[in-house]
């Protein structure tokens, strides 16, 4: 069952004791080393030493990745760039950086979306969840805290399961969970710990100061409406970077380290929905002095080494983005001279590292072995059966029956929970064919099966939409084809994805009959649209079914999120899809609601079937 959302009360009260530890953690460090204490009469004390070096390992997006396994496809991850996922990998490599260059020169930061994106992830928010009563220890909370993180930001998808849950997870963290610009909503104060300062001890001299300033995504405020709407909001990381750097400066930080859960090319996939940048780490850099580098995340690419000037000092901040899943480690080397009693930068260079060549810790292995074999069990639970195979391999191109089957359980849902009168307009739905690789085989289908199609953890909405709006909704969907103009050939291999518009942010609609004339422009490629056989009007009103996340805003589509609702739940798309199945039974493209959208070029069908 779906988690109830803390009540305000509860949020606020908690907010005011996390922005008092904020406090005391913010004035005092954490992770401070003991100060030297004399040695034995007679011994003589260490010479002050003027040059210093230490690192800090970073890892982003994780999305609840332990183990280099698939549970879509129950087996161990593989894919054509012989890459690895999974902590337990990154974990030796960390163990080898920390042997290599001596503990206390080794420090450890994520740059957030921990608790989302597996099979794994959903089991312990909503099986057998980490808020139950004497429930289980997250299992990335064990295998963090094992590792020895000192510190990680807030990812957007750690508020997706709801605050209750992101704060049992915090509470299981022996580290603390970063987030500058993720503010009560009532006090405007931090909800969540801004920064931390760490300690490198050197011997016979001044420690290090370390600040760690953690920053995440004002697209929450969008993408999780439902979980943080008038609890919490987002401001933006340039405008809180702003804030923080100085006071870091200020109680000493001989090094001030970002960690962001933002990209770093200045892009927003919501447009001006909010006043905000999505991907503002490279802003970040360029505008707020004081800042020696940033851990990015949130993108998904691999950025080894990235340089940006700052316009006000002209120094050079260091970046880099270890990719997703635990495919890389990023390692930020330091070199730090003791100048007049205090330490000065000298030297900071940037790489990544592939874990793909180091065997799995062992010990991460002993301690979340059981957890991850609950899993496995759990998505090869059988839910029923399919007559035929359901294949997504040209779902970015072609009406085919395995995203009907998504269209058919969101009408289904949304149809029996409207109003009476909002019940007699005509139903359609919307989705995204979130994976190429999904399929549903014939025979005996599983739990892994339909998860592989509906990665997401998304909730259903039910909004109005005139047949203007419905029209101006599918033409933002049109832009995610390249112009093939008539007489060329199609190669589906460079068709899709223009304007940086993803496979997840592509909406293609069911209920509803058209056409996406790819040889047009941009703005002009919906054709004949019809509903039940007649041209839809302008201003005939449509409900229509769609997850939360497009609902809310998610990719900028119009109209969506400020269309009246006429039905929303809590319940994931992806369980109602399980429940469907298990209800009915077998699963047969038959009983599918009939589509017909299709690609053309100049009114010639592109692709048949």
């Amino acid at each position: 069952m779906p988690i109830s959302p803390m009540n305000r009360r509860e949020f606020v009260q908690k907010s005011a004791v996390t922005g008092a530890a904020v406090a005391v953690a913010g004035a005092a460090g954490t992770g401070t080393a003991e100060a030297a204490q004399p040695g034995p009469a007679g011994h003589k004390p260490p010479k002050c030493p003027k040059t210093w070096t230490f690192s800090i390992l970073g890892t982003t997006d994780l999305h609840s990745h332990v183990f280099d396994w698939d549970y879509y496809l129950d087996k161990a991850y593989s894919d054509a760039k012989g890459n690895s996922v999974g902590v337990a990998r990154v974990a030796t490599l960390i163990k080898q950086q920390r042997k290599a260059k001596g503990e206390e020169h080794v420090l450890l930061v994520d740059a957030g979306d921990i608790i989302q994106g597996t099979s794994l992830a959903y089991y312990f928010a909503r099986v057998q969840s980490i808020t139950d009563k004497g429930g289980p220890k997250h299992p990335m909370a064990v295998a963090m805290n094992h590792m020895r993180y000192d510190a990680a930001a807030l990812g957007n998808h750690e508020f997706n399961y709801g605050i209750e849950l992101l704060r049992k997870f915090e509470s299981q963290c022996r580290f603390p969970l970063l987030g500058a610009n993720a503010l009560d909503a009532k006090t405007l104060k931090p909800a969540f710990q801004p920064y931390t300062v760490k300690h490198i001890r050197v011997p016979g001299a001044p420690d290090i100061k370390v600040g760690i300033l953690g920053l995440t995504n004002p697209g929450i405020a969008i993408w999780d409406k439902d979980n943080v709407g008038g609890k919490m909001v987002f401001p933006g990381l340039v405008e809180q970077a702003k804030k923080y750097v100085p006071r870091l400066r200020a109680l000493g930080c001989d090094v001030v380290f970002l960690t962001d859960h933002s990209g770093l090319d200045g892009s927003s996939s919501y447009g001006d929905s909010l006043p905000y940048v999505e991907n503002a780490s490279n802003l970040v850099a360029q505008q707020v002095p004081g800042i020696d580098a940033i851990l990015v995340g949130h993108t998904h690419v691999e950025v080894p080494s990235y340089t940006v000037k700052n316009d006000e000092t002209g120094a050079d901040v260091l970046l880099s983005e270890p990719y997703c899943w635990g495919y890389r480690l990023s390692v930020f080397d330091f070199e730090l001279e003791l100048v007049r009693g205090q330490w000065k930068v000298t030297k900071k260079t940037a790489q990544t590292l592939n874990p793909s060549t180091v065997d799995e810790d062992p010990e991460i292995r002993k301690l979340l072995e059981a957890d991850h074999e609950l899993v496995v069990k759990y998505v090869n639970t059988a839910v029923g059966t399919c007559t035929q195979d359901l294949s997504a391999a040209e779902s970015c191109w072609k009406d085919v029956p395995i995203m009907d089957f998504i269209h058919q359980v969101q009408m289904d849902t949304v149809k029996a929970g409207l109003s009476a009168s909002d019940a007699a307009l005509p139903l359609i739905s919307v989705a995204a064919p979130f994976s190429r690789t999904a399929d549903i085989p014939a025979g005996s289908v599983t739990i892994k099966d339909i998860a592989g199609l509906y990665i997401y953890d998304n909730t259903l909405y039910g909004k109005k939409l005139t047949g203007a709006q419905l029209k101006d909704y599918l033409e933002f969907a049109a832009k995610y084809y390249h112009q093939v103009p008539s007489g060329t050939a199609v190669d589906t291999a460079t068709l899709t994805n223009a304007n940086s518009f993803w496979d997840y942010m592509y909406d293609t609609a069911a209920g509803v009959d058209y056409e996406i004339d790819i040889a047009a422009a941009e703005g002009s490629r919906i054709k004949n649209l019809s509903y039940q056989g007649s041209s839809v009007a302008d201003d005939q009103v449509f409900v229509v079914a769609v997850n939360n996340y497009r609902a809310n805003g998610g990719s900028g589509y119009p109209h969506i999120a400020t269309a009246d609702i006429a039905y929303s739940s809590t319940n994931e798309i992806r369980q109602l899809m399980i429940d469907y199945v298990t209800s009915k039974g077998s699963l047969n493209p038959a009983d599918f609601a009939v589509t017909n959208w299709k690609l053309t070029q100049g009114g010639t069908a592109v692709f048949t079937g």
